[in-house]
């Protein structure tokens, strides 16, 4: 994320610092963004190792909806709708299904601690929560999505990057482990954030969050398809559910109160 959040500043060039020479309000906008972005990852990949892959995934997910919509409510007065909440619950629900039947589950490492790996996962919701609010709320400042991003992300990379520098020596001593870094800073941070930050300038951040959780069925998908796993009846009752979520959210339908007859 700190050489992705690199690209996605020089990506977008100038239009990023003037973001954060607007000052007053927008200026701190973005440096608490900024700030989110580098607690974010730091915070859910020790989740992870504190919690498991699975319980660390899970809280990390589940919540970070719920965070988004109380900020939205706090920060905007946007009403938490029933189809909202709908949607959230079914999405949640097949996320908790997904990672607990086994998918992608892996074991706390030496020494973990699950409750502190819990109370990690919250933090990593929130931090989710906080700098897609506060992106969406430079947007609407009137700059454009990809100056945002480029703000925020480059100011995270500002705290990111050192830590590279002093924790990614087994990363980067060898050709495939550069080439792999690459990917990941060019594509799912990058190229993705960027696409994420032209979805929040037309949707609200916590619609944006419960999108999101159509990842790991992404991943399940992808883990049948390209690495042969196997999925029992949990998981895909669980992608069910999340795809039910999704779908509650996004098609254009209207619940109709049916008239009394006359």
């Amino acid at each position: 994320m700190g050489v992705g959040g690199l690209l996605t500043l020089l990506l977008a060039g100038r239009s990023a610092w003037r973001v954060l020479r607007d000052g007053g309000r927008v200026a701190r906008w973005a440096l608490l963004s900024g700030l989110a972005v580098a607690v974010y990852p730091l915070a859910f990949y020790s989740s992870m190792a504190l919690a498991g892959v699975a319980a660390g995934t899970v809280v990390t997910i589940g919540c970070s909806p719920v965070f988004a919509a109380l900020l939205d409510r706090v920060l905007s007065g946007t009403r938490l709708t029933p189809r909202w909440l709908t949607a959230t619950a079914a999405a949640a629900a097949g996320c908790v299904l997904l990672v607990s039947s086994g998918h992608g589950a892996g074991r706390a490492s030496t020494g973990g601690n699950p409750s502190a790996g819990v109370a990690l996962g919250l933090l990593a919701g929130a931090s989710y929560a906080v700098f897609s609010a506060y992106g969406a709320r430079v947007i609407r400042a009137g700059h454009s999505s990809r100056a945002a991003m480029g703000a925020q992300f480059g100011l995270g990379a500002a705290l990111l990057l050192p830590v590279l520098a002093v924790t990614g020596g087994p990363l980067l001593s060898e050709p495939r482990g550069l080439a792999v870094a690459a990917y990941l800073s060019a594509i799912p941070m990058c190229l993705a954030y960027v696409l994420y930050g032209a979805g929040l300038a037309r949707i609200t951040a916590s619609s944006a969050i419960t999108l999101s959780l159509f990842e790991p069925v992404v991943a399940a998908v992808l883990s049948v398809l390209v690495v042969g796993e196997r999925l029992g009846p949990r998981a895909w009752a669980g992608i069910a559910l999340v795809l039910l979520g999704l779908a509650v959210l996004t098609l254009p339908f209207r619940f109709r109160p049916r008239r009394r007859p006359r």
